[in-house]
């Protein structure tokens, strides 16, 4: 992310550091402390002005209270107008100054994602918070259980293993009760070929790179067929399983999906009041933010936003690339700000950048802008 640049004070420059505190922000920001010795301090605030007097002013009553005023030698801030941005702006400057241990810094929590392992032999899927080789994940989810429940509903409508070892086939293994309950293909007795099974994880794995839509597209002609051939107990069962997929696209939410092809747009206020922030996640990878002004007709209100949106749009796929490795990052940043109970802005996912909902874009950016003049 490419930052702008930030309002500076020197203890080697001409302006006394009480009269830059007094003309600080008073607003949410990211500041940079330099002292004479050791490492740099970075934070990130909702009040700057007051937390960095707190930090720089007079020295306070609490001998307890962390104070800088005597070692600093430098100090910055980077003012921000909504969590997302604080967030990212404090992620940047962590990995340019603490380049070993800035997740620590930044404290970025990584989210768990439903992970079908491809490599073994008969695939089968966990719950991981790492990302990383050709297997297939979805998420990111809330928390651990959320998932869970997710790769429970999932794997209810498959019969795909869900014990985690390393199978060698034999009729004497003793099996489970889930091949008991015909809720998996037994591989570990040999009651099914390396090739059957696959076919079945084939089925598993559309399922997810879909998020179900094209299991329930077929179920539903499924159906639709039965029905129109009166094979009514039939399509009742298909019914039924159609209800079933619908219950664990539910259980799914509305952020989770392919990490590696993970796209939207999160829309949040802007220091200007006439203006909102777009910025875009391609893939999973953040991109440099944009700015839209909504400008005002004759009657005071915004005119159309198709085309300033498009351009901006056309900006973000056109410029640089974030490297693959920093995906994980990137997706934690995302979820933090999603499943936060104060998240500000609105999110709208699309599966490519050419193909934008527009409409709902133009209605989330006039939600936003309204919400910022409120």
């Amino acid at each position: 992310m490419t930052l702008a640049e930030p309002i500076r004070w020197s203890a080697a420059g001409s302006v006394p550091l009480d009269r830059w505190l007094a003309e600080v922000a008073r607003g949410p920001g990211v500041f940079l402390i330099t002292a004479r010795e050791g490492d740099p301090y970075l934070g990130r605030t909702s009040q700057l002005q007051r937390r960095l007097t707190r930090l720089l002013g007079e020295r306070p009553r609490s001998s307890r209270m962390l104070h800088l005023r005597d070692l600093a030698t430098s100090a910055a801030y980077w003012p921000t107008s909504s969590w997302l941005e604080n967030v990212l702006v404090a992620y940047t400057l962590a990995r340019q100054y603490f380049p070993e241990t800035y997740t620590k810094i930044v404290r970025l929590p990584k989210p768990p994602y439903v992970k079908l392992v491809t490599s073994n032999r008969f695939p089968r899927t966990q719950v991981t918070t790492r990302l990383g080789g050709r297997s297939r994940y979805w998420g990111p989810f809330a928390t651990r259980a959320a998932a869970e429940e997710f790769e429970k509903g999932a794997l209810d409508l498959f019969q795909v293993r869900r014990c985690q070892e390393d199978l060698h086939p034999s009729p004497d293994h003793p099996g489970c009760i889930y091949g008991e309950m015909q809720m998996c293909l037994r591989p570990c007795q040999g009651a099914v070929t390396e090739a059957e099974y696959a076919s079945e994880v084939a089925r598993l794995e559309e399922f997810l790179s879909s998020g179900g839509e094209q299991t329930a597209d077929a179920v539903r002609r499924s159906r639709d067929r039965l029905s129109e051939e009166m094979q009514f107990e039939e399509a009742a069962r298909q019914h039924a399983r159609l209800e079933k997929i619908a219950a664990v696209q539910k259980l799914s939410g509305d952020l989770p999906g392919d990490p590696r092809h993970l796209s939207g747009v999160a829309v949040t206020r802007s220091a200007a009041r006439d203006s909102v922030r777009l910025w875009f996640l391609v893939e999973g990878l953040w991109r440099d933010p944009r700015e839209v002004r909504l400008a005002q007709g004759a009657d005071g209100k915004p005119v159309s936003l198709d085309a300033r949106l498009k351009e901006a749009a056309s900006a973000v796929t056109a410029g640089a690339r974030p490297p693959e490795r920093d995906r994980p990052e990137h997706l934690a940043i995302l979820a933090r700000w999603f499943y936060s109970s104060s998240r500000d802005g609105e999110w709208l996912a699309f599966p490519e950048p050419d193909q934008i909902p527009w409409r709902k874009l133009v209605n989330a950016v006039h939600r936003v802008w309204q919400a910022g003049r409120a």
